[in-house]
């Protein structure tokens, strides 16, 4: 009889077990997922940024989706936000790149009004009401890639840089080049192009330059992904040697360009682990929704979100970009079956 006792509290121990076990794995939902709203897809940057969102989301036992323009278009990501507000299953949080931040700040708050958590990752919206910002110190970036310029330039010449006005992203990074080079007066910014997200103006300009030489350049800059890799392609037709030329970012032909000796170095962000990071906080929030969404939490002294988690920056050059290389390709393969 003690025997049978003891079998049955055992059998109901057991049983406890397994239902607590079962409460905790179901902390997770089947509806639960979360989408990353990216700038512009066809950039292999997003490809990164894809791999540290699903490897998050498998970890977690969740969904996850990445939607967004396929080219550098402010409205068309406004309108992919848009519909994941209108869907009838709305995801249990958002991670979004705003091409412009302005235009993107009423539906960033429309998503908190619904209580669904935002995370700026890669550009922030730092007007809006998102919970945070999670990427590159993009002014620190700046400096960094300045300090090559200078050393690449001796201390002297002139220097053309192409950009995208209106992404404070790439704002912060002319920033940190204007702060380096102010303290050397013989470097100066003679010409900033607006490559409008479309790499062959890049290229074009790019020509037009080196045909008239006016104004006489040493050095291009690129404060986004796509310029550089043109700059190059265009040094190289024109057999033009002697240029510097400091990009952004690990498309794969500014790595051959790095590679081949036509782009001295690039500033390499962490995609992967804004994506990663990010989707672990939004779960947090998720599962620990505080009793509003729509707080300053950067003026709140005991706010249990920080203001910006800076995921770091590496830059690439001859040293060390087969090494990236082979990190991308291991960290972006396909998981294995």
């Amino acid at each position: 009889m003690l025997r049978m006792k003891k079998l049955a509290s055992l059998t109901a121990l057991a049983a406890l077990a397994l239902s607590l076990a079962g409460c905790a794995g179901s902390q997770h939902g089947a509806e639960e997922s979360y989408v990353l709203v990216a700038a512009n897809l066809k950039i292999p940057y997003w490809e990164a940024a894809s791999a540290g969102l699903k490897q998050a989301a498998t970890q977690l036992g969740v969904k996850s989706d990445v939607v967004g323009p396929a080219g550098y278009d402010p409205k068309a990501q406004r309108e992919e936000l848009r519909r994941l507000l209108t869907r009838n299953l709305k995801p249990s949080g958002i991670l979004i790149s705003p091409t412009d931040p302005v235009l993107l700040k009423d539906d960033i708050d429309a998503a908190i009004a619904q209580g669904i958590p935002v995370i700026t990752i890669d550009s922030d919206a730092p007007t809006s009401k998102r919970l945070l910002y999670v990427g590159t110190d993009n002014y620190r970036a700046g400096e960094m890639a300045a300090q090559v310029a200078v050393k690449q330039l001796q201390g002297k010449g002139n220097v053309v840089v192409f950009t995208i006005p209106g992404q404070a992203n790439l704002a912060e990074r002319l920033r940190g080049y204007n702060d380096v080079f102010a303290s050397r007066p013989q470097i100066k910014i003679v010409e900033v192009v607006d490559m409008k997200g479309d790499p062959a103006l890049a290229f074009d300009r790019t020509g037009a330059i080196l045909d008239s030489g006016k104004p006489a350049v040493d050095a291009f800059v690129c404060l986004e992904a796509l310029s550089c890799a043109e700059v190059a392609e265009v040094l190289s037709r024109k057999q033009v040697t002697g240029k510097v030329v400091i990009a952004m970012d690990t498309h794969e032909m500014t790595l051959e360009g790095i590679k081949k000796g036509t782009i001295s170095a690039t500033v390499a962000q962490k995609p992967f682990t804004m994506a990663f990071t990010a989707v672990k906080m939004l779960d947090d929030i998720y599962h620990h929704k505080p009793a509003s969404l729509d707080r300053l939490w950067e003026l709140d002294p005991f706010s249990s979100l920080p203001a910006f988690v800076d995921t770091g920056a590496t830059l690439i050059d001859k040293s060390n970009v087969e090494a990236f290389i082979r990190a991308h390709q291991s960290a972006t393969a396909p998981a294995k079956k």
